[in-house]
């Protein structure tokens, strides 16, 4: 699978709470299928930013210019017909359906779902992002799993990149030989 030619090319939205590891693992994901990787969070309005760093959550009217740069993003890829990965935490399925809007059957998420204590690590020896460790708990309130009828990956997003590259791909594989349906037991 390639991003220069393998397959029916699709977009990959990286997706789970902040700390997960979704760019982390994007990024790798991306120059394993050789093709472009956005940063969901440079999408973010200056407000949301500023919001952010200044320790408050965010809510739905902050998330959705945001929502429909991230679907614009996608869309590009969907109408050049290129494979892209970008990272979004698409905490919602209202937020997940929106982004479904400008991918249509060609969008596919990867839920990266480590445990509390995991995440809390990551987040206070993380350095230079402006989202701070003390809105965790925010995002993991607003977290909606996944429903089964959505074509989402779920990893625990404990183990190595590379091992998560490498379920990913598998499941991109399956994905194209099962017509799309998957489960979304944890790998």
């Amino acid at each position: 699978m390639s991003g220069k030619g393998g397959g029916e090319p699709l977009v990959l939205v990286m997706m789970g709470v902040s700390g997960c590891g979704k760019t982390t693992v994007g990024r790798a994901l991306a120059e394993r299928i050789g093709c472009a990787f956005k940063e969901g969070d440079e999408l973010h309005p200056a407000s949301n930013v500023a919001k952010m760093k200044a320790g408050h959550p965010l809510d739905d009217a902050d998330r959705a210019p945001w929502l429909d740069a991230v679907a614009g993003w996608i869309a590009e890829r969907e109408g050049a017909r290129e494979w892209g990965v970008i990272s979004c935490s698409a905490l919602k399925r209202a937020y997940r359906d929106r982004l479904r809007r400008a991918g249509a059957e060609r969008l596919r998420f990867v839920l990266l779902d480590p445990d509390e204590a995991t995440l809390r690590a990551r987040l206070e020896h993380r350095r230079g992002h402006y989202m701070p460790a003390s809105l965790l708990d925010s995002q993991l309130a607003t977290l909606e799993c996944p429903d089964p009828d959505e074509r989402i990956l779920r990893l625990e997003g404990t183990g190595s990149v590379d091992e998560a590259c490498d379920k990913v791909m598998a499941w991109l594989r399956s994905e194209n030989g099962d017509g799309g349906h998957t489960d979304q037991a944890r790998l």
